[in-house]
């Protein structure tokens, strides 16, 4: 629940007090934020004991996890998009 309060929190900050002039500084720190979050990531995950032997079994639960989310996610925003698009054009 904190995350989304913290998300909502810097869309209001974006959206009513952040300079339209630091927006290309604010996406490099972004895309630094986040490679420093990856690399964390591996470092932890490379910290666990026997991570290598379970990375097989990890792997392939994680590959069919990530195939799940891309075609739901997909297949929302398709039809997501369809309805909002043909509601704005005073379709449906």
């Amino acid at each position: 629940m904190s995350i989304l309060v913290v998300m909502f929190a810097g869309v209001l900050v974006g959206a009513l007090v952040f300079p339209e002039k630091y927006k290309k500084h604010n996406e490099r720190l972004q895309v630094v934020c986040t490679v420093l979050l990856i690399f964390s990531m591996g470092v932890m995950l490379g910290r666990r004991e026997g991570f290598l032997q379970q990375l097989a079994s990890m792997g392939l639960l994680s590959l069919l996890f990530a195939v799940a989310s891309i075609a739901a996610s997909t297949v929302l925003v398709f039809l997501l998009t369809r309805w909002l698009m043909d509601k704005k054009k005073g379709g449906k």
